[in-house]
């Protein structure tokens, strides 16, 4: 015990000598720190919410202390643009933390790889794979089975009496099955599965490819770690263990499955390529740089970062247009006059500008990332005038820009009709940023945007639908990590629309 007094003492005075090192640097406006634990008392879930308070009180950038490590917050247009085009490549980096430690690879994993050049060739393997327009195409048709499977048991069930319909697990579940169809051209939920079979599966996925790039407690205090009372290295290991399993069972499936199958011809096996075999076909030609820990590495970033952001929007863009049964109408209204007789597919995208609307306007207000992945700086820089010290995390509030008054008219009102005539993200610039910025920015957008237009499409394509009850959709989020979903699952009613009933009864799917 008193080895633990003399080592807080330590710390405490190694603190004091840190604030009064940096007194002579111009740094960024702060609130009053406390010793050790710097602005860590400050904070209430959702962390967004939290930084964009302070923010809103001693300005749009902001300097910080979380317990030993500085952090920058940012919230205006020209900071972003700054910290993303002047210094990108300084804040190209991502902090060291307890999850990196233990679940990735040795920092080997595209979200967690600093810049370096097996980042830049893992960027460019999956790009090529899994997010060209090329593969985008290639995988349109298990989009488009697996959002008219989720209809038509929407229907079957619709048909049976069932009113009531948890929209948050058939989103997570429907892009479960996407992802595994394209990683490994299987799903996850069979029809021959029970519905408590398949709540079991879904809360043992849910934890297995949770999002875990927040940082933790003990990444800012490390003595919670070295006096035994931060849990979140065992809780790493654990998953970690958890995760390389499930990766490694499938790639042993494919080599089984290519040891044990009959001779195919080329033009067959490229029809029934997966992500996991352009992956052992790389591995094949280079095995000691493509190792089986490189292709887990990415069949866990198809799961942690392509299930879990894209069904939040799904379920917060139809939580809007419950609320918003004028917009619903008029997007059906949209749909109807370019599609008849037959379920949307990706082809007719193209044609339903006020749908996309309604994403955009979604992504806006409910960002699934609204702070961004954590950035670090490689070395000092200097960012709205003022220094920023090496290896500081930084925060890139968008959530708050999204919503900031002087960027957008009536920021808090739903109102898709902001985004008519825009043609792409990149028009708007650095006011609206849901999928990141910079060279690290998310190369799965062309496929969530996709995903999620199709299946928004389709729904409101096919069904009536109300809200449960006379109230409002309850717009409240929670904080899980690096995402914010929301606070209550939705749950809606729906009905098939009489116009929709008989092709919905001959579709195959």
């Amino acid at each position: 015990m008193e080895f633990l007094y003399y080592f807080l003492l330590t710390l405490f005075i190694l603190f004091i000598l840190k604030v009064f090192s940096q007194t002579n640097k111009n740094l960024p406006p702060r609130p009053f720190a406390l010793p050790i634990l710097g602005h860590i008392h400050l904070f209430k879930n959702p962390l967004n919410r939290t930084l964009q308070t302070l923010s809103n009180r001693y300005g749009p950038i902001l300097f910080l202390q979380f317990g030993s490590r500085p952090v920058l917050v940012i919230s205006s247009l020209s900071l972003v643009e700054e910290c993303f085009t002047k210094n990108d490549i300084i804040f190209a980096n991502r902090p060291i933390s307890i999850a990196g430690d233990h679940i990735s690879y040795n920092y080997t994993i595209l979200t967690w790889s600093p810049y370096c050049y097996h980042w830049r060739n893992m960027r460019r393997i999956t790009t090529i794979e899994i997010f060209s327009a090329k593969s985008l195409q290639m995988s349109a048709k298990i989009r488009k089975e697996e959002i008219h499977r989720m209809v038509s048991s929407l229907f079957r069930r619709s048909n049976c009496g069932s009113q009531h319909f948890d929209l948050k697990f058939m989103f997570s579940q429907l892009m479960f099955d996407i992802m595994m169809r394209l990683v490994a051209g299987k799903r996850c939920f069979e029809e021959f599965m029970d519905l408590n079979e398949q709540k079991q599966l879904h809360v043992l996925l849910k934890y297995i490819f949770a999002p875990t790039l927040q940082l933790d407690l003990g990444d800012f205090l490390p003595i919670l770690r070295w006096i035994g009372l931060c849990r979140a290295k065992k809780d790493m290991i654990k998953l970690h263990q958890k995760r390389d399993s499930f990766c490694q069972s499938l790639i042993n499936e494919f080599r089984r499955k290519k040891t044990d199958s009959s001779t195919t011809t080329l033009a067959e096996d490229k029809k029934k390529a997966t992500i996991i075999e352009a992956l052992l076909s790389i591995q094949e030609a280079e095995p000691e740089q493509y190792s089986d820990d490189f292709i887990k590495g990415i069949i866990m970033i198809m799961f942690t970062a392509g299930t879990d952001t894209t069904s939040l929007t799904l379920e917060w863009a139809m939580s809007l247009l419950l609320n918003h049964p004028d917009v619903l109408q008029k997007a059906r209204s949209e749909i109807n006059h370019n599609v008849q007789g037959r379920l949307l597919d990706d082809s007719d995208l193209a044609k339903l500008p006020y749908l996309h609307c309604i994403i955009n306007e979604t992504l806006r207000m409910h960002p699934a990332a609204p702070l961004l992945v954590p950035h670090s700086s490689s070395k000092e820089c200097t960012v709205g005038g003022y220094t920023v010290p090496r290896e500081t995390v930084l925060y890139a509030n968008i959530g708050a820009i999204h919503r900031d008054p002087k960027v957008w008219i009536d920021p808090d009102k739903f109102m898709p009709e902001r985004f008519e005539g825009v043609q792409s993200e990149k028009e708007m610039g650095f006011k609206f940023m849901p999928f990141g910025v910079g060279r690290r920015v998310c190369p799965g957008a062309n496929m969530a945007m996709h995903v999620v237009a199709l299946a928004l499409g389709t729904l409101i394509q096919c069904f009536e639908w109300e809200r449960v009850g006379q109230d409002q959709v309850q717009m409240h989020e929670t904080n899980s990590g690096a995402t914010t979903p929301k606070a209550n699952p939705l749950i809606a009613m729906c009905k098939p629309y009489p116009n929709m009933v008989d092709t919905l009864t001959l579709s195959k799917v």
